[in-house]
C-alpha cells in the first residue's frame, strides 16, 4: 500500500494548480445563489446601484471567511473540518423581503442586520441543542417549510420578469392627463371648487408601457432556454453551472442591445475592504430577531441532514462535537454576516453533491474556493457588473432557482408515508394554505396589532409554525433518526 493510499482524503492536500482549479469549480457552482439573495434584498430595500453593488462584494466576502472557518476549522468550537462551502440561505429571503418591503432604504436594512446578528447569537448558543429539536423537525415539516419557500421566492423571479407591481413598472399608471386635470384643479382660486379630502389620489387605470414588455419575456426565455440546453445536453461540471451560463448568455445579449450599463463599473474601484455597520449601527427588534431565529432553527435542521450526508460521501462519521462546531460556525457566520452587511449562511448543498460526483474530498478545495470568493469580495469592480444585470436577465434564473427550491421540498416529501398516515396529507395542506395568505392576501394584517406584523407577514414562518404544531399535534414529537437525516439531504440536492 502506497502512502498516498493512507492519506486522509478529507486531509489531503493537493498540488497548487489543481487546488486553485478544484476550488474555483465550486465557486463557480454557487455563485449565481450566492449573489441572488444581495440582489433581491437590496432591490426590495431600494438601495442605490452603489449601495446594492457593496452588499454583493461583502456577501463574497463573507462566503469566503465563513467557508474557511467551516472547512478548516477554528479552535474546536467552530468549523466541521469538511469540504463545505458556505452561502446565504434562501430560507431567510421571505423575511428579510418583508422587513425590507415595510421599510425600505437604510433604516431597512438596519433593522435586518440587527435580526440577523441576534439570531447568530442565539443560532450559536443553541447549536448543542439542535439534535433535542431534531423530533420537531421531521421530513413532512422540513419539505413542507422548503415547499412554502420556493413557492413563496418564485413571485421574485416572476417580478424580475414581468415588472415589480408597484413604481416604474406597475402594470397601470396614472393618466397623465387626469393628473394634470387634478393638479390644474387644485391650482383655482380658493372657494372656486369645494376644498379636496386630504389624502386624494387618482386612481391608475392606463397600462404601463414598462409592464411585461415583450423584449424583456424574450431575454428571461433566452436565459431559461438556455439553461435547459445546458441541464440537458452538457455532463459534468457544466452541467452544474448551468444557471451561471444561463445567465451569462442573457448578460451577453442585453449587452448587445444596449440595455446593460457600465457607468458604475467604471466608477467603481478595483480594491476596497468590507467595513462592518457600513450603513449605520443594526436596530435590534425583538419580533424580528425570533422571526430570523425561527428560520436559522430550521436551517440548522437542513446542516444537520447535509452533514450527515458528506460524512457518508467522505467516508467518515460525523461525530456529536463535530456536529455542534459545523453548526455553530451556522450561526457564527450569520452573526459575521450581520455584522459585515450581509446574510444568514449556511452549507450549500449543491457543493455538497459536487463532492459526490468529482470524487474529491479534500476540505481544502473548499478552503480554496472561499480564499477566491474573499479575492472577489475585495473587488468592487465585480459586484457592480453584477448589480448591472438587467433584472429580465435574473428573471430566467430567477424560475430554476426558486423553482429547484420548491422541487427539493416536493423532493423530501416524496419519502414521507402519506398512505398509511392519512395526517400527513393534511399538515402539508393547512401548513401550505397558511404559507399563502401573505402572497394571495398582503393586507390581510392590516387590524391586527402592529407589533405582530413582522411575524405574521412571512408566509414561510407562517407554514412554519403551522407545520410544527400540526406534526406534534397528529404525529407526536416522535425521534428522527440519523438515516431519516441523510435520506432527507440527499433528496434536497441542489436547493439550499
Amino acid at each position: 500500500m502506497s502512502t498516498k493510499d493512507l492519506v486522509d482524503p478529507v486531509n489531503e492536500r493537493l498540488p497548487a494548480g489543481k487546488l486553485f482549479t478544484l476550488g474555483l469549480q465550486h465557486v463557480l457552482v454557487m455563485y449565481a445563489g450566492a449573489i441572488a439573495v444581495p440582489l433581491i434584498v437590496g432591490r426590495v430595500l431600494q438601495l442605490t446601484p452603489e449601495q446594492v453593488a457593496f452588499l454583493i462584494s461583502a456577501d463574497l466576502f463573507v462566503c469566503g471567511l465563513v467557508t474557511i472557518i467551516q472547512s478548516m476549522g477554528a479552535t474546536k468550537w467552530f468549523g466541521i473540518r469538511m469540504p463545505v462551502m458556505m452561502g446565504v440561505t434562501f430560507a431567510s429571503v421571505g423575511p428579510m423581503v418583508s422587513i425590507a418591503a415595510s421599510n425600505p432604504g437604510t433604516d431597512g436594512a438596519r433593522m435586518i442586520f440587527g435580526a440577523i446578528i441576534g439570531a447568530g447569537i442565539i443560532a450559536m448558543l443553541i447549536a448543542p441543542l439542535v439534535s433535542r429539536m431534531l423530533r420537531f423537525f421531521p421530513p413532512i415539516v422540513t419539505g413542507t417549510i422548503i415547499l412554502v419557500i420556493g413557492v413563496t421566492l418564485m413571485r421574485v423571479g416572476i417580478n424580475w420578469i414581468f415588472g415589480v407591481p408597484v413604481g416604474a413598472t406597475a402594470p397601470q399608471v396614472v393618466d397623465p392627463a387626469h393628473a394634470d386635470w387634478l393638479q390644474r384643479l387644485a391650482s383655482l382660486p380658493e372657494g372656486t371648487v369645494p376644498a379636496m379630502p386630504e389624502g386624494l389620489r387618482l386612481a391608475a387605470t392606463l397600462d404601463n408601457v414598462n409592464y411585461a414588455t415583450p423584449l424583456n419575456m424574450a431575454i428571461s426565455a433566452v436565459v431559461l432556454t438556455t439553461i435547459i440546453l445546458v441541464m440537458k445536453f452538457a455532463r459534468g461540471f457544466l452541467a452544474n453551472i448551468s444557471v451561471l451560463l444561463g445567465i451569462i448568455v442573457g448578460a451577453v445579449l442585453a449587452a448587445s442591445m444596449g440595455l446593460m450599463h457600465f457607468d458604475h463599473v467604471d466608477r467603481a474601484d478595483w480594491f476596497e475592504l468590507i467595513t462592518p455597520f457600513r450603513f449605520g449601527l443594526p436596530i435590534f427588534d425583538p419580533v424580528m430577531i425570533l422571526t430570523m431565529t425561527l428560520v436559522m432553527i430550521v436551517v440548522m435542521i437542513e446542516s444537520t441532514g447535509m452533514f450527515l450526508a458528506l460524512g457518508d460521501i467522505c467516508g467518515r462519521t460525523i461525530e456529536r462535537p463535530s456536529l455542534s462546531a459545523g453548526l455553530r460556525t451556522d450561526g457564527l457566520g450569520t452573526l459575521i454576516g450581520g455584522l459585515f452587511n450581509t446574510f444568514p449562511y449556511t452549507s450549500f448543498s449543491q457543493n455538497v453533491g459536487l463532492v459526490g460526483v468529482t470524487g474529491i474530498r479534500s476540505r481544502y478545495v473548499c478552503v480554496m474556493g472561499g480564499a477566491i470568493m474573499i479575492v472577489l469580495g475585495l473587488v468592487p469592480k465585480m459586484g457592480a457588473l453584477v448589480e448591472s444585470l438587467p433584472v429580465a436577465v435574473l428573471g430566467g434564473a430567477g424560475l430554476v432557482m426558486f423553482g429547484m427550491v420548491a422541487a427539493t421540498g416536493i423532493r423530501i416529501l416524496g419519502g414521507v408515508d402519506f398512505k398509511a398516515n392519512r395526517f400527513n396529507g393534511l399538515i402539508v395542506a393547512i401548513s401550505l394554505g397558511m404559507g399563502m395568505i401573505p402572497l394571495i392576501a398582503p393586507q390581510f394584517s392590516m387590524w391586527l396589532p402592529h407589533a405582530i406584523e413582522p411575524l405574521i407577514d412571512s408566509g414561510i414562518l407562517l407554514a412554519s409554525i403551522t407545520a410544527v404544531a400540526l406534526n406534534v399535534v397528529f404525529n407526536g414529537a416522535r425521534e428522527v433518526s440519523e438515516e431519516d437525516l441523510r435520506h432527507a439531504a440527499l433528496q434536497a440536492e441542489g436547493g439550499h
